[in-house]
């Protein structure tokens, strides 16, 4: 089959990549499935800070790629031994895929999966698979040749069709709409995850939320959905506060302010109870940890460069009793957590419908690119269909 997708061929093009255009849309062919596998007809992809730190190379991928991990679609192909899935099925995509049989998988933390790190770290589905190949003459950026491309993290969700492992995907309810549901396979998981199964916040306590973007948004609705008695919102955006006072923020600070970690303090009685950094920047995760109280809880998974580090003062560990917990996927099971949140949503105590900032084409991905890396959206979402 061939279809057109968004394939990164070079890292770190310059801004404004509406210029640069980093990612091409070209004619690709999708394999059909192999044993375990399923094709997917996309619907719906969210565009996410983890798709801009492929493109400007803060998280470096095997290349030529086809980008996009947060998405839903229809089942409508599946390879042999697929038994558990009808054609016509509703699917949110899982940017971590869990094999059910490694250590991490059995002990119920699949989003630890080691098989499915190394496959997404190779570019590949579960398995070593790899499905999609570029056409000859194809137009993009660079002289494009026949040869293999990579999936990002076992998706490749921006394209009209995907071929996934029966592992990297959730069944949904059909009735919640395309745009809104792909939310669920990224921001909602990761913030809302992060907030009640890696902090396991309790009800009434006070938490901070660093950087507001999709996820950090979810986590923030998490937190407001846990009565948190004291909520409190820090980006560099002042649209952003403002935003997050409307979803409950009972506090709102600037990050840019010298004085910020002294304010959210002032403002806490000595700190917050959990604290959370979605902004993906150790600066960003310095100030999370110091405006976390003493015996308190600070959760990261904003995913930095890897070649970033974070200097912790020690002692204060110690002697403070803090816990600092990293997040990924928001320690979610993600065939109990997806339905559960999704739930959560249809009884109004997740309204991540209001994260959604606009419904683009996939031939205007890069100037999205250029949007999302100003901070200027929560969540745009490109229509496939």
């Amino acid at each position: 089959m061939r279809v057109r997708a968004a394939v990164l061929r070079q890292m770190s093009l310059p801004a404004p990549y509406a210029q640069s255009r980093p990612l091409s849309i070209e004619e690709v062919e999708v394999a059909e499935p192999g044993p375990g596998e399923l094709l997917i007809r996309i619907h719906a992809a969210g565009l996410c800070h983890s798709d801009l730190s492929a493109i400007n190379g803060d998280r470096p991928w095997p290349l030529p790629i086809v980008v996009g991990h947060e998405a839903a679609g229809e089942v409508v192909g599946m390879g042999p031994g697929v038994s558990d899935i009808q054609l016509g099925d509703h699917v949110v995509l899982v940017f971590r895929p869990s094999c059910g049989g490694c250590l991490s998988c059995t002990s119920g933390r699949p989003a630890l999966c080691g098989p499915g790190g190394e496959s997404n770290g190779s570019g590949s589905l579960l398995g070593g698979y790899k499905r999609l190949r570029a056409v000859s003459g194809a137009t993009g950026i660079g002289n494009e040749i026949d040869g293999p491309l990579n999936h990002h993290m076992g998706c490749a969700a921006f394209s009209e069709y995907a071929t996934v492992s029966r592992r990297s995907v959730v069944k949904i309810d059909p009735d919640l709409p395309w745009d809104e549901a792909a939310l669920f396979g990224c921001a909602v998981l990761t913030g809302a995850g992060a907030v009640l199964n890696t902090a396991k916040m309790e009800v009434g306590s006070s938490a901070a939320v660093v950087g507001l973007g999709g996820v950090g948004f979810s986590s923030l609705l998490a937190a407001a959905s846990a009565s948190a008695r004291t909520l409190v919102a820090v980006d560099l955006l002042e649209s952003k506060l403002e935003f997050a006072r409307s979803l409950g923020a009972t506090h709102c600070f600037n990050a840019a302010d010298p004085d910020v970690i002294e304010k959210v303090k002032e403002a806490t009685g000595g700190g917050v109870d959990y604290s959370f950094e979605m902004a993906g920047s150790v600066k960003a995760l310095e100030l999370a940890y110091r405006i976390t109280a003493r015996g308190g809880t600070t959760v990261t998974a904003g995913l930095p460069n890897p070649a970033h580090k974070w200097d912790l003062q020690a002692v204060s560990l110690i002697a403070e009793e803090r816990t600092v917990k990293g997040s990924y996927i928001g320690s979610c099971v993600p065939t109990r957590d997806v339905p559960r949140f999704i739930a959560m949503y249809r009884a109004g105590q997740l309204p991540v419908d209001k994260l959604l900032s606009e419904r683009i084409r996939l031939d205007d991905i890069n100037e999205a690119l250029d949007r999302l890396a100003r901070g200027e959206s929560i969540r745009q979402i490109i229509m496939m269909h």
